[in-house]
């Protein structure tokens, strides 16, 4: 018997948002290695077909003869209509949802309380917290009505305890991760599943945009320590996704070995 059975994943359609890059990109290819089919949604149809095409080469180095279809669709979730008319821009054959990946997400800014900005703070509330909750709308009165399905949100370590310069990610965080325990609650009379996957600190483009570009700021938030990877996150992901039927892992807390908290770090090579 394998110590990590993916079998469970053949043949399911997985839609990730936010799928372009980092910790949407890495799980788009492994569903796709599982025997998956996956609609890819994102705001850059260049980086989307450069996940697809990925994608579509694991599947085939697999060798399986199941799964295997890619679908991207250029959306930003936080456009209200563009969510509300994304099912008609999903090829018929891949309507039917099994999985939704919650990943679109970002942190603009360090500004402390008093000098955040209301663009900053409407564009992060938008995407973190409307985006995602506009998406599970659509899907999960599909998934009621055939008592199945699976919804991964991608929370943070910064939805758990708060940090200073982090005011308004870390409330976009703190809402997601009240939202998921909300859900998780009102279909306990059914066979859906709900999950909150909840990071510590991962070294992907994130953190530049945090600092609105400025690379070598964005480096010295890992500075001295090993932080996890996308792929890191993504095994973790798709491991919540193959596990049976009748589990469901509510949390998954991961964070690298030298991190206790969002600012408990211990930066051994420093």
């Amino acid at each position: 018997m394998s110590v990590f059975s993916t079998q469970r994943l053949e043949g399911k359609v997985v839609l990730i948002t936010g799928a372009s890059s980092g910790i949407g990109a890495v799980p788009a290819i492994l569903f796709a290695k599982a025997g998956s089919n996956l609609i890819l949604l994102a705001r850059r149809q260049d980086a989307l077909t450069s996940v697809a095409s990925a994608a579509q080469a694991a599947h085939k180095a697999a060798g399986l003869t199941v799964g295997g279809k890619v679908a991207t669709v250029v959306l930003d979730v936080s456009d209200r209509e563009a969510v509300a008319g994304l099912l008609g821009k999903i090829p018929e054959e891949l309507r039917k949802v099994d999985i939704l990946v919650n990943n679109a997400g970002f942190v603009l800014g360090v500004d402390k309380i008093g000098d955040i900005k209301d663009d900053d703070m409407e564009a992060m509330f938008e995407t973190n917290v409307y985006g995602l909750i506009r998406m599970t709308q659509l899907f999960v009165k599909d998934f009621k009505a055939r008592n199945t399905g699976h919804i991964i949100n991608i929370g943070s370590v910064a939805g758990r305890e708060a940090y200073a310069g982090g005011g308004i990610y870390c409330a976009t965080k703190a809402a997601v991760r009240s939202f998921s325990q909300s859900l998780l609650r009102e279909v306990v009379d059914t066979k859906i599943r709900v999950t909150e996957i909840q990071p510590g600190l991962v070294e992907t483009g994130f953190s530049v945009v945090r600092f609105r570009g400025d690379k070598s700021a964005a480096d010295k938030v890992y500075e001295g320590l090993e932080p996890l990877t996308g792929k890191d996150v993504a095994e973790e992901i798709v491991w919540v996704a193959a596990r049976p039927s009748h589990i469901n892992i509510a949390e998954l807390f991961v964070m690298p070995v030298n991190q206790a908290s969002p600012t408990i770090v211990h930066r051994p090579g420093k």
